[in-house]
C-alpha cells in the first residue's frame, strides 16, 4: 500500500498509475510528456526509446517502471525481451547498434547525475551517427524517468503483483499510447 491514500485500488492501478489518477492536474501533463518522448514522431523507434526508459529505471532499481517499460520495449523490438535483458545485463556486449549503445551510455550518465554527461560521451554518440535531437531526447527521457522512478518509489506505490500484467499493459500502450493510462 502506498504511503498516502491514493483513493484507488492499487491492485488495479499499480505503480505510477495511482498517483497520476490521484492528482490528474499533474498527471495529464506528465502523460503528455511521456507520449511525446516515447511515442511521438522520431528517428529513434518507440522500442528504442522505451528501452532507454527501461534501462534508466533498472539502474534506479524502480521495479514498477523497469518492469513496465521493459515489457513495452520488448513488445516493440523484434528481438523482444531477450534484447531488453541483454542490454540491462551487459550494455557493452548487447547486440544493438553502436549509436544506440552510445545513447544508452549517455542515459546511464544522466541517471547518476546530469553532470556525468561529458563532451566525450556526446562526441562518441555523434561519431556513431546520433543527431542533436536524439542526444537531447535521450537526456530528457533519462531525466524524466529518474523523476518518474522517484515519484513511484517516493510514494511507496506497489508494482503489479502479477508479472503478466506488464505484458497485457504493453498491448494497450503500443496500440493506444499513454494518454489513456488513467
Amino acid at each position: 500500500m502506498a504511503y498516502i491514500d491514493l483513493g484507488v485500488d492499487e491492485t488495479e492501478l499499480p505503480g505510477v498509475r495511482g498517483p497520476l489518477r490521484f492528482r490528474p492536474e499533474t498527471g495529464r501533463p506528465l502523460l503528455e510528456l511521456v507520449e511525446v518522448l516515447l511515442r511521438g514522431p522520431h528517428s529513434l523507434t518507440p522500442g528504442e526509446r522505451e528501452l532507454i526508459a527501461a534501462y534508466v529505471s533498472g539502474r534506479n532499481e524502480c521495479t514498477y517502471c523497469c518492469s513496465a517499460h521493459s515489457a513495452y520495449a520488448a513488445a516493440q523490438l523484434a528481438e523482444g525481451m531477450t534484447l531488453v535483458d541483454q542490454v540491462r545485463a551487459d550494455l557493452d556486449n548487447a547486440p544493438i547498434s553502436a549509436k544506440l549503445r552510445a545513447l544508452l551510455h549517455i542515459a546511464g550518465a544522466v541517471q547518476v547525475s546530469g553532470r556525468e554527461v561529458t563532451p566525450e560521451l556526446v562526441a562518441t554518440a555523434r561519431a556513431e551517427g546520433a543527431t542533436d535531437l536524439e542526444i537531447h531526447d535521450t537526456v530528457l527521457i533519462a531525466a524524466a524517468f529518474c523523476m518518474f522512478n522517484r515519484y513511484v518509489d517516493g510514494l511507496g506505490t506497489q508494482p503489479a503483483a502479477d508479472p503478466g500484467w506488464y505484458e497485457r499493459a504493453s498491448g494497450r500502450i503500443v496500440n493506444a499510447g499513454y494518454r489513456q493510462v488513467v
